[in-house]
């Protein structure tokens, strides 16, 4: 895995995703080309890159850690292991306080000291993923606890593609690159 440079991004060929938090959509990129589009569920807290604050933190990253290659859809991860569990309805009800981190999970790290890197704002740290949600959990909306959720069958394409190494812009709305 190569991490990428501020220098080089966005990538003018490779796979790079972007995550607006404004629109709650993810695009996923190869250079200047969407090959993907999807709702998602970003931080219910806002914006922000603080520890402990439950928010979604912005700026350039990059997917450290690809997780759970192997496992079954809807696979239950705590503390980026599998539980041996797969999420179903009885489960839920089971386990109503459970924050479910389902199928596979993409683990962030900043790029940008200061910002979402180091110190009390380091994304890595803060355990700030791409993840699996339950089918009733609604996407289009903020209402996560900072990590970026996803319907499986989007997590699995972007899985697919989004390598360990790959880049990833959160951002509030559209901004220009220059």
């Amino acid at each position: 895995m190569r991490t990428p440079t501020l220098a080089e991004l966005p990538p003018t060929e490779n796979i790079w995703l972007e995550i607006d938090t404004a629109q709650q959509r993810l695009r996923c990129w190869r250079g200047p080309k969407v090959l993907h589009e999807c709702a998602i569920s970003s931080g219910a807290a806002g914006n922000g890159e603080r520890n402990g604050s439950g928010k979604t933190p912005h700026g350039w990253h990059y997917v450290r850690a690809a997780i759970g290659e192997d496992m079954p859809e809807n696979a239950v991860f705590r503390g980026r292991r599998w539980t041996g569990e797969t999420f179903s309805a009885a489960l839920a009800e089971a386990h109503p306080e459970r924050d479910w981190i389902l199928t596979r999970i993409l683990w962030l790290c900043g790029l940008e000291k200061g910002v979402n890197r180091g110190g009390q704002v380091d994304s890595q740290r803060r355990y700030i993923y791409l993840h699996g949600t339950p089918p009733d959990e609604p996407m289009g909306v903020a209402a996560s606890h900072g990590c970026i959720r996803l319907r499986n069958s989007d997590l699995l394409y972007i899985y697919s593609l989004a390598l360990p190494g790959t880049p990833v812009w959160l951002h509030g709305g559209r901004q220009s690159f220059d």
